[in-house]
């Protein structure tokens, strides 16, 4: 990458204050022409922004950086000027002026893994950081950025590094080491496969972090599931009326439940339908209920037990579900409660009318989509590089000839280098960093 000078607006424009920042090599030059003087690393300083004629664009205060301690580690310079839109467009055009172009998305952050001060997978978790729904899911990308997940990655390398250099000098020199080179290397390639193994399963339950956990409320027709919706959420978003049928769509919310991202379903009831609206409704439903990470699943507790209460059973059968028994003001909950839980781990009898049970399923829901206690791996494409990892370190352990080890320990160090960057193709950084906004 070229050290040609950047900028971009970092924050909204309208408000009481806009945050301009600039990286590059002409970052010193622009700062005495718009500021005046030569800046100071690390001081935050007042001035009067000039124009090319020297007139005042803004008062404002600026914070000069020095490469290499800044965050894209070259010269950069942040002005934190009045928010409103004429003199954040002509600080931009001035700066224009001067030399520095409008950054692309995501540059700041793409010129701090380039010059060493971030690794891909800390700078994939800054847009986690700013996208995050929930406090478990900053915290994890907090935790990313921190370095945690890289420190572990390279904890794994360094003991598939230090076992291949022990199969490399046993090919290379086959007359002076004996058969004890290979003592160790069983205990270390299984020990590196359970770690592996448990940052897999540690990343699948992390998604939720990531992208939030579907849950899906289903159940028959006008079996309280929009009005369970609503509780949840805490706002009227579907229509509840006494008329069966009036949910035709998905409607999907997102909430935070425990501190943990969910994207709530409100589905069409499921039944034998001739509209072929309310048919079309039914299979988005069950699509969602394919997908889901959760069901919670409606049973209406004001009517008695039919045969559509044994399908919906039927239905949730080796998946990941709730029994809601709803409307427990009217009555009748008991003998659902009776029948469920001889079926599901989970029941939960309550009614949206008076709040009964909406703790107790809120409390239910999150243990039952609840992440690992401490999560490090919430990318997908983190995941894919471990299980790819997993896969040849396997393949090492059932090995018989060394050239075989030392080629799968390879294809294992290979797979986690593309984790931190190391070996990664430029289109898949920039898919990357075209998730990130302009500005960061």
């Amino acid at each position: 990458m070229n050290n040609d000078t950047i900028c971009a607006i970092a924050t909204p424009v309208g408000g009481a204050l806009c945050v301009i920042r600039v990286s590059g090599g002409r970052v010193r030059e622009i700062y005495a022409a718009l500021a005046g003087g030569a800046p100071t690393a690390g001081r935050i300083r007042f001035a009067r922004l000039k124009g090319k004629d020297g007139e005042t664009l803004d008062e404002a205060m600026c914070a000069f950086f020095a490469a290499p301690k800044s965050y894209t580690g070259e010269d950069m310079l942040e002005l934190y000027t009045h928010g409103g839109a004429y003199v954040v467009s002509a600080v931009s055009e001035r700066l224009y002026g001067l030399g520095a172009r409008q950054a692309e998305a995501g540059e700041f952050t793409r010129r701090a893994f380039v010059n060493g001060k971030l690794d891909l997978a800390q700078a994939e978790s800054v847009i986690d950081v700013i996208s995050a729904t929930s406090r478990g899911a900053a915290r994890a990308a907090l935790d990313q950025l921190e370095g945690k997940l890289s420190d572990v990655v390279s904890r794994l390398e360094g003991e598939l590094i230090d076992a291949l250099s022990g199969v490399d000098a046993a090919l290379d020199y086959p007359d002076e080491l004996d058969e004890d080179v290979y003592s160790h290397l069983p205990a270390t390639l299984n020990g590196v496969a359970q770690r592996l193994e448990q940052l897999r399963q540690d990343g699948l339950g992390g998604r939720v972090l990531r992208e939030g956990a579907l849950v899906t409320i289903v159940g028959a027709p006008n079996a309280g599931k929009s009005s369970l919706m609503n509780a949840l959420i805490g706002r009227p978003r579907a229509i509840v009326t006494e008329f069966a049928g009036t949910t035709r769509d998905v409607l999907e919310e997102q909430l935070s439940i425990s501190g943990i991202p969910v994207r709530l379903a409100d589905t069409a009831g499921l039944h034998d339908a001739h509209d072929p609206v309310e048919r079309i409704g039914i299979e988005r439903a069950r699509a969602y209920i394919d997908k889901a990470d959760l069901l919670l699943v409606s049973f209406d507790s004001s009517k008695p037990w039919d045969g559509g209460c044994e399908e919906l059973k039927s239905l949730c059968s080796a998946r990941s579900a709730i029994a809601v028994i709803t409307k427990s003001d009217i009555g009748g909950a008991s003998d659902y409660e009776h029948r469920l839980r001889a079926f599901f781990e989970n029941v939960c009898v309550i009614s949206t009318l008076t709040g009964e049970g909406l703790d107790g399923l809120k409390a239910a829901i999150a243990r039952c989509i609840a992440p690992p206690e401490s999560t490090l791996v919430t990318n997908m494409r983190h995941v894919e590089a471990i299980s790819d990892a997993l896969a040849a370190v396997n393949d090492a352990r059932l090995a018989d000839e060394p050239d075989c080890i030392a080629t799968d320990i390879r294809a294992a160090l290979s797979a986690l280098a593309r984790i931190t960057g190391r070996e990664v193709d430029e289109d898949v950084i920039d898919a990357v960093f075209s998730r990130f906004c302009v500005g960061k």
